[in-house]
Formats: C-alpha cells, sequence, structure tokens
C-alpha cells in the first residue's frame, strides 16, 4: 500500500452519504465463513472475432454484475482527500444475488452499507433489478440514524457516490439498456498509471474501442468512450464526456481473474479532468466470495430497518 494519494475530498453530505446499497457488517450472523471457491460458476462469456458493440457491452455488465455466479459477497473501502493532504477512508460491504433463470421477475437484487466509521455506519441502500428493461429499478435507502427508508429517484443517479467523483449511477445503477452502442474500433490500449498503486496497468492490451451514448435526455454526460479487454470483455478504461463534448472523467478498472472464472474487481479509479480531483474503490479480494446459498429474502426492506450491522 503505497503512503500518498492524490485523492478528491467533497464534505460529505447526509444526502451523498446514503447513496449505497446496504448489507451485513462482518460480525453479523450471517456472515458465516464460507468456502471461497466458486464450484458452480458457469463459464464466463468470451468476446470473439466480429462481435457487435451490443453483444460486447452484455459481456461487459455480465462481468460488472458478476452474473456468471449465483451470488457475491465482498468487502471494500473509499479513499478520498485533498492533493497532499489527509487521507479519509470509509468502508462498505456488499452482497448482491443473481435471479436471471430463477425469479421470473428480477434479475439480481444488491445491498451496500457502510461498516464505518462509526459517524456513518449502517447508511444503506438496497436495490432491485426487473428482467423488463422497461421498468425502473427499485432503489431504497436506509438512514439509521432517523429510523427512516426512503425511495430514490431516478434524477438521483446523477449525485455523487458518498461524496466522491463516482456518481451512483457509474457504482450501482447503470444497465445495458441506458445507453445505444457503436464500435469504434480495435486498438491497442497505451496504458494508464494508477496514482493508487503508483504502477502502470493493460499497457499494449488488445481492447475493443465502444462509444455509449445516454438515452436519457439531457443527461449529465454526452458520451463514454470504453476501452473492453479482448480477453474477457471487462471495462478496463472508461472516457466520460460532458454536455459540451469536453472529456470530464476517466476511468480505470483492474481485475483478477480466477481459475474457476470469476472476474472480481479488485479496484476501481476515477479522476475528474477539470479539477483533477481523484477517487478510489477498493476490494479486500480475499473477501470477494462466490456461491454462498444466501437467500433471496434477505435482500428487503425489513433487512435494512432490523439491521444494526
Amino acid at each position: 500500500m503505497v503512503k500518498k494519494y492524490f485523492l478528491l475530498f467533497i464534505p460529505v453530505s447526509l444526502f451523498s452519504l446514503i447513496l449505497l446499497s446496504g448489507v451485513p457488517g462482518r460480525g453479523a450472523e450471517s456472515l458465516t465463513p464460507v468456502p471461497p471457491a466458486c464450484p458452480t460458476c458457469c463459464e464466463t462469456l468470451k468476446p470473439h472475432p466480429g462481435i457487435s458493440a451490443d453483444d460486447l457491452m452484455r459481456i461487459k455488465y455480465h462481468v460488472k454484475y458478476t452474473k456468471f455466479a449465483q451470488d457475491y459477497r465482498g468487502y471494500g473501502y473509499f479513499k478520498f482527500g485533498p492533493a497532499g493532504g489527509p487521507v479519509r477512508s470509509r468502508y462498505w460491504s456488499r452482497y448482491r444475488i443473481i435471479l436471471n433463470g430463477k425469479n421470473t421477475e428480477f434479475d439480481y437484487k444488491d445491498l451496500i452499507t457502510l461498516l464505518g466509521p462509526q459517524i456513518v455506519k449502517g447508511l444503506s441502500v438496497l436495490n432491485w433489478t426487473y428482467l423488463d428493461p422497461e421498468k425502473d429499478q427499485e432503489v431504497w435507502v436506509w438512514l439509521p440514524n432517523l429510523r427512516k427508508v426512503r425511495r430514490m429517484s431516478q434524477s438521483e443517479e446523477a449525485d455523487p457516490f458518498w461524496g466522491s467523483d463516482f456518481t451512483t449511477e457509474d457504482v450501482s445503477t447503470r444497465k445495458w439498456e441506458d445507453e445505444t452502442y457503436k464500435m469504434v474500433g480495435e486498438k491497442k490500449f497505451p496504458g494508464h498509471f494508477s496514482f493508487f498503486t503508483e504502477k502502470m496497468y493493460y499497457e499494449n492490451s488488445d481492447c475493443y474501442v465502444i462509444e455509449g451514448k445516454p438515452k436519457k435526455k439531457d443527461w449529465y454526460y454526452s458520451k463514454r468512450l470504453m476501452w473492453l479487454h479482448k480477453d474477457f470483455g471487462g471495462l478496463i478504461f472508461d472516457e466520460v464526456f460532458d454536455q459540451d463534448g469536453k472529456k470530464s472523467k476517466t476511468f480505470l478498472k483492474t481485475y483478477e481473474i480466477r481459475e474457476n472464472g470469476c472476474l472480481p474487481q479488485i479496484f476501481l479509479e476515477v479522476e475528474d479532468q477539470i479539477t483533477h480531483h481523484k477517487t478510489v474503490i477498493g476490494f479486500d479480494k480475499e473477501d470477494i466470495i462466490f456461491n454462498t446459498g444466501m437467500s433471496e429474502g434477505f435482500f428487503s426492506q425489513k433487512t435494512l430497518m432490523r439491521s444494526k450491522w
């Protein structure tokens, strides 16, 4: 772990803190240790010559939302702060259950919760995503200090996630159906230097470059240029352009490819190209576990209200 970060600090408002999806803390009963193996994962979908932009992006979301597994459990952190100043951290836990094929209504359900520090502990969000692309996601926020569950609107997806340079849409709610896609070409990625690890990633990697444009009118970005790795279809680099066509943000995403085909995201970095503020989301890779046998019933508003995290 490096000792120096150049990350973003934005005063964390109550609203930006609640943009998460809730899950139990490490000490909770539901976190009984389970084997780290993923024996029942289906094979990850693979890119192939002549593949369309639409199908490539389907693979991308297959990877992002771990649809190769029955469920997912992981722990992570945010680190942010002023350039050269003190680094602030937030710790969180995430659960997801994949329901496509097991439930005729929902694709997956997702929970994230803050585990610390104490001042923000318990802030959580519950996200249900439908199989029907015409149906909006159901997203509920748990405010532990107010003992209240509040429903989140679609417009709030453009707001900062946890006071960071990520939006809620970046982290949690964006779906394949939210954009239109066009193949730009096949190129070698020049590489990107991580401010977090101080290493170069994906230098000279063969990639597909896809242009994505939002279907929502007057949205906060006009397009994205996405670099998808040819070997596994994961989005490794993302360039976001504002409504004036100026590059506003860049994202680096790294993965761990496991022997059983699972592709956990290890860390994500974002840099605001205007202010040069930076934020990192990291995961404890040894705690990323698939196919734990969790129940769909856990992903409920009742769980949000009764849990003490």
